[in-house]
């Protein structure tokens, strides 16, 4: 298993070094600053992404879960859809990018933690909660929708700009905020990785073990909001919110987190998993940044191979 993480060590250096150099031309002094904000935004995104993706399916006993289906992505979008209809695009453009970032977060968080206070009273009610999640994220874009059609045309785009991750895009100011807040979070899940493993066998398991099962799932459900809600200020939505899937990119680095390092331990998926969505992000924008001068974009490729996955996993349960 140490092989295998120092394997993705290892790959993780090289994608953080060819989008560091290709296609490098002038001043080194200007070159490195300013694409190592960006990789440094990649990165906090990835493990953002992939830690809380982990823990959520962990929490949840289930691998085709993502964070993204207790509704995060349709509150971002709809508050993005709100500003812009309230004081319009130049209004929107000219907001504090720091206020505006504490502003999301702060109420994405809120949102979480007032679900979490309403519904779940027990580890019984976390499907209740998953659906009540999907539920709000429905009506959410239902009143996207009414909005994004009361709002001017030409203002219309900015909604639209804002409805996709925009890892081409970032306000690179934010980052150092964000990566301080996922390091910390991630410092704080790989402390308790041993309470994951127990929280891990089940419920039932986990009290005879001597685990507070749901006290421990709600500090743990805390720092998923938390981790999805910065990563979802910082870029954006890491998805289009299909109803029913979440986020395919998280899905995507926790199932193949776990072929890589093949066991369930946290000590190991949690580090895999931040470095495998560290590499597909990296070597992605390195793709579609450098040799496809930005045709297209990274989210759409990743959505698309994270859909796949998410069919051969549900394909393969129904097959058991």
């Amino acid at each position: 298993m140490v092989k295998r993480i120092g394997i993705l060590a290892a790959l993780l250096a090289l994608t953080i070094t060819a989008y560091m150099t290709i296609g490098a031309r002038g001043n080194w002094d200007f070159v490195l600053p300013f694409r190592g904000a960006k990789l440094l935004a990649l990165v906090t995104v990835a493990v953002a992404v992939g830690c809380s993706t982990v823990v959520f399916q962990t929490i949840t006993a289930n691998r085709i879960l993502t964070p993204s289906i207790m509704g995060f992505d349709a509150l971002y979008v709809f508050l993005q859809t709100g500003l812009v209809f309230s004081i319009g695009g130049l209004g929107y453009a000219g907001l504090n990018p720091y206020l505006k970032f504490s502003v999301e977060t702060s109420l994405m968080l809120v949102a979480a933690l007032a679900l979490f206070g309403a519904v779940l009273r027990n580890a019984a009610d976390l499907s209740r909660m998953i659906l009540t999640g999907l539920i709000i994220g429905i009506f959410l874009r239902s009143l996207t929708g009414l909005m994004a059609r009361l709002i001017d045309p030409n203002e219309y785009s900015v909604v639209q700009q804002a409805s996709f991750a925009r890892f081409d895009a970032m306000n690179t100011e934010l980052t150092w905020i964000a990566a301080g807040i996922t390091a910390g979070c991630f410092v704080w899940l790989m402390a308790r990785r041993w309470r994951l493993n127990v929280i891990a066998l089940g419920r039932e398991t986990a009290m005879s073990l001597g685990i507070d099962h749901d006290r421990e799932s709600r500090r743990l459900l805390v720092v998923v909001s938390l981790l999805v809600s910065v990563a979802t200020a910082l870029v954006g939505p890491s998805s289009n919110s299909f109803s029913g899937t979440g986020g395919f990119f998280g899905l995507l680095a926790a199932a193949i987190a776990y072929r890589v390092a093949a066991t369930w331990h946290h000590a190991i998926v949690l580090p895999a998993a931040s470095m495998i969505a560290a590499i597909t992000l990296v070597f992605g924008q390195t793709l579609f940044e450098r040799l496809l001068q930005l045709q297209t974009s990274v989210s759409v490729a990743i959505e698309a191979l994270g859909g796949l996955v998410f069919l051969f996993l549900v394909l393969r349960r129904r097959t058991r």
